[in-house]
């Protein structure tokens, strides 16, 4: 199987200890509906930060390239 991309969406919140906490990952269509979801999370004020990654894989041998960070939005770790 060929290698494939995903885009995600990752929302933030504060944890009870005031840490960051990351929401489960939003699948998208492409890094422009990432970034309009991100934003919408972010006016509504439901989280604190998001990122926008791209992955790259090949899931039928379990092969994943390293994350690349599109967009980040408010309050969010630093990526590696």
């Amino acid at each position: 199987m060929a290698k494939i991309e995903r885009v995600v969406f990752v929302p933030y919140a504060r944890g009870r200890r005031g840490g960051l906490t990351a929401g489960a990952p939003v699948p998208c269509r492409d890094a422009a509906e990432g970034e309009r979801r991100a934003e919408k999370a972010m006016a509504a004020g439901s989280v604190v930060g998001a990122h926008v990654v791209q992955i790259s894989a090949d899931e039928a041998l379990g092969d994943y390239d390293d994350p690349v960070y599109l967009s980040s939005y408010g309050v969010v770790p630093e990526a590696q």
